[in-house]
């Protein structure tokens, strides 16, 4: 995202001032007095003197607050910054750092050294954010985030880092659920995005970029944001809270530490445009993938547009007065209730509708099978229809990669190789046969640890430029200790059985 430019303008204002009563001294003077009848008489009567205008008085300075008045706004402002406090200690143990890897499609940098012979793989590795959304270990993210996910793991906020496997996931919202082995963990409390107020504050708290439990502020800028053409089902709550990469499937709370939503998308071609999905339809979700695996939304069985001012008025109709069906599906419940192209769905269960997003919103937050009473336009006259709703049919989702164990099989989960020393050289390290990993086991202890394919030991266990025979010794000991390289950059990692 880049920042918009700032044009500034500058106005420069000319003022001329004449002085009358310099010049009228000066011509004066040269004649001789002006006390001369007969000069007075001959000389043209001097043209009126129009007075300029006092100038502007400058406004007055500001009062100097009192210490009192100094006092009170800080007590003030420490109360705003006690609340957002407040909203971090409390929500921040039910939200979890999730780590997935994947099949990288790109060439691996080193592959001219290690080759892919047998299961050697190039993986990418991928982070997002989630809410705790069960005691028992059910966790609730985006689909984005784990949708080609041959491991998942999830780090929590006490430290505790473990394996977590796909329970359902569901693409026309971006929503996904997955499970962890783990007791005491803090559910969050999720409100109800239905009754929050465009304005209201709200925090997001999630890992951008890899910084765990980031916490950030903003307003609710708007609500029912759709159209977007990201995913099948769209009814956004969208905010100017920071958000990033990272951020997704994160919580955005209220100022009382409640979830109102799952922070899902933002605009790269703007600052402050952030998008989460609202609580009562994440809520919904998880739940039925938690019960069934795969969701089952409502349907009318129509599609529709807003009414357009001049589509408005070509039907005798105000802008806003519903929702324009453009289409009916044959033999879906919307045709056996006898509606048809053209007609306004105006009211739906009570509710009257002013675009066609809030037709979506009012179907999808009912159950398959529910009866719903609908007021349509047609011709200019309304009438009532009762329909009951089906399911929607949504393409299957589609099968994720198989998802690899995660816990290791047998030992540490990584196998190296020495590199030799021309191969070294061209890597930029010294000309020794350094070991080279050419796998690492998802879910083992090296993948817990950061180590990646391609990573080059320098030493391990305090032995510097060990070979591989001394890395498989020192393994046996059941803890390992390594300095790698990777890249131009260094790290140690520490291994355990």
């Amino acid at each position: 995202m880049s920042q918009l430019p700032r044009a500034a303008r500058a106005a420069a204002v000319r003022i001329t001032f004449v002085s009358l009563g310099a010049f009228t001294l000066a011509f004066g003077s040269a004649l001789g007095p002006l006390a001369s009848p007969a000069f007075a008489q001959a000389a043209a009567p001097a043209a009126p003197v129009t007075p300029s205008p006092p100038p502007p008085k400058a406004p007055p300075e500001p009062p100097i607050p009192t210490p009192a008045q100094v006092q009170a706004s800080t007590a003030e402002a420490k109360r705003l910054s006690e609340g957002f406090v407040a909203v971090a200690e409390r929500a921040s143990p039910s939200v979890v750092q999730i780590d997935v890897t994947a099949r990288d499609e790109k060439a691996d940098l080193l592959s001219h050294f290690l080759g892919h012979a047998g299961r050697d793989e190039p993986i990418a590795r991928g982070m997002g954010s989630g809410v705790v959304f069960t005691a028992d270990g059910a966790i609730l993210t985006n689909n984005h985030v784990v949708e080609e996910a041959l491991t998942i793991n999830v780090r929590l906020r006490d430290g505790r880092y473990l394996p977590a496997k796909l329970v359902g996931r569901d693409p026309a919202t971006d929503l996904a659920v997955v499970k962890i082995e783990a007791t005491g963990l803090t559910p969050a409390k999720f409100a109800d995005s239905d009754a929050a107020r465009v304005g209201e504050w709200v925090v997001a708290i999630g890992s951008p970029f890899g910084l765990g439990y980031t916490v950030t502020a903003g307003v609710l800028s708007a609500k029912g944001r759709g159209g977007l053409g990201m995913n099948a089902i769209e009814d956004y709550l969208q905010t100017d809270a920071s958000i990033n990469p990272g951020n997704s499937g994160g919580p955005l709370c209220n100022l009382q530490g409640d979830v109102l939503g799952v922070n899902t998308m933002i605009v790269g071609r703007g600052q402050g445009i952030g998008f989460a999905v609202p609580s009562n339809l994440a809520q919904r979700v998880a739940g039925q993938l938690l019960k069934t695996g795969h969701v089952s939304r409502a349907w009318l069985g129509v599609s529709v547009q807003d009414l357009s001012p001049e589509i408005a008025a070509a039907l005798k109709l105000t802008p806003g007065s519903g929702a324009l069906v453009n289409n009916v599906a044959a033999d879906g419940p919307a045709f056996k209730a006898n509606l048809r192209a053209g007609d306004v769905i105006a009211v739906v269960a009570g509710h009257p509708l002013k675009e066609a997003h809030d037709l979506i919103r009012e179907t999808i937050a009912r159950e398959v099978g529910q009866s719903i009473a609908l007021e349509i336009i047609r011709g200019g006259q309304h009438y009532g229809a009762s329909v009951t709703l089906s399911e929607r049919p949504e393409a299957a989702v589609e099968a994720t990669p198989a998802q690899q164990a995660a816990v290791p099989q047998k030992g540490m989960g990584l196998i190296v190789r020495d590199l030799s020393p021309d191969q070294a050289v061209q890597m930029g390290l010294p000309a020794k046969p350094l070991p080279v990993l050419t796998q690492v086991a998802p879910g083992s202890t090296a993948d817990r640890s950061g180590l990646r394919i391609g990573d080059v030991i320098i030493e391990a266990n305090g032995t510097p430029d060990p070979n591989s025979a001394q890395v498989a010794e020192f393994a046996k000991g059941g803890s390992l200790l390594l300095r790698v390289k990777r890249a131009d950059s260094y790290f140690y990692a520490a291994l355990k059985k």
